[in-house]
């Protein structure tokens, strides 16, 4: 949900969604009204804690009056508005979008799409083998974190985080134009010769598992990742004072990965090296 700043109280905005009267805070996307009144639009780059950036395109609704679909996860709701998430249009909109996808980059570990593609009809196999936009095997330069490029659809997230939203390291951005273009490092270098910083916001903000932890990419190649096997447990971070909020996710008592609860007010998803990935230290390992 987008955030909204605390303080004085905000009023209410009175709008209508497929005939049903929403009320919201004022700031509110239609897309967290919508979430709010029980009705489900699907997004695949939609971030809670960044600003949306509008790249997928599978949230587009129709709102009365303007003349093209709406992208939902950057339009404001307003007083008023009318909209109508479920029209031929946006559906077959939809479709064609996760059809695009689907059929130039690997989606396998990108979470509902699979119920998405179901729900909509699409076939993103007519496309053909040759639709694939990178086709390259993942990169894998150092131990904390994988880039597997052949995932990624280009929502601009992992840059927004390493950028000035987030982590203001800028070791990430777009290289290349057109079919060419792709997330890279400065010279599409190895991250060992950039200037990341290994924070692993990239990770936590990456919606199709483009970027991943190599704990968990060891794990998913050897089919032992599980994540229904799996639990969260929220702590908070000893290696300083800060206090930042930390989520072990635990697998046959291990640790395999760490995230950070984006309602945290400390660190609303942020962590550094020593938070995200300096975990092996509290493990019994041979």
């Amino acid at each position: 949900m987008t955030a909204i700043p605390l303080g004085v109280p905000r009023r209410l905005v009175k709008f209508t969604i497929d005939g049903q009267e929403a009320r919201v805070p004022e700031g509110s996307t239609i897309p967290d009204a919508c979430r709010a009144a029980g009705k489900d639009v699907p997004t695949l780059c939609e971030g809670d804690i960044l600003r949306p950036k509008n790249a997928c395109r599978v949230c587009v609704v129709k709102v009365e009056g303007s003349r093209t679909l709406v992208p939902a996860c950057s339009r404001k709701a307003e007083g008023g508005m009318e909209v109508r998430t479920d029209t031929e249009r946006a559906r077959h909109r939809r479709k064609i979008v996760l059809e695009l996808l689907a059929s130039s980059v690997d989606l396998s570990t990108t979470l509902r799409v699979a119920e998405w593609i179901k729900e909509y009809e699409a076939k993103p196999d007519r496309f053909g083998p040759e639709a694939a936009r990178v086709d390259e095997e993942p990169r894998i330069d150092n131990e904390l974190y994988v880039r597997d490029y052949d995932k990624c659809i280009l929502c601009y997230k992992c840059v927004d985080a390493c950028g000035n939203q987030w982590q203001n390291s800028f070791a990430i951005s777009v290289a290349g134009r057109g079919f060419d273009a792709r997330i890279a490092v400065e010279h599409d270098a190895p991250l060992t010769d950039s200037a990341c910083v290994y924070c692993g916001n990239c990770i936590e903000v990456c919606p199709t598992g483009a970027l991943s932890f190599k704990s968990e990419f060891d794990m998913r190649a050897a089919g032992t990742w599980d994540e229904s096997a799996q639990t969260e447990t929220t702590t908070v971070c000893a290696y300083c004072g800060v206090g930042c909020s930390l989520t072990l996710h635990m697998q046959d008592n291990e640790i395999v990965k760490v995230t950070s609860p984006h309602d945290s007010p400390v660190t609303h998803g942020n962590l550094c090296i020593k938070g995200r990935f300096g975990y092996q230290h509290v493990q019994n390992r041979d």
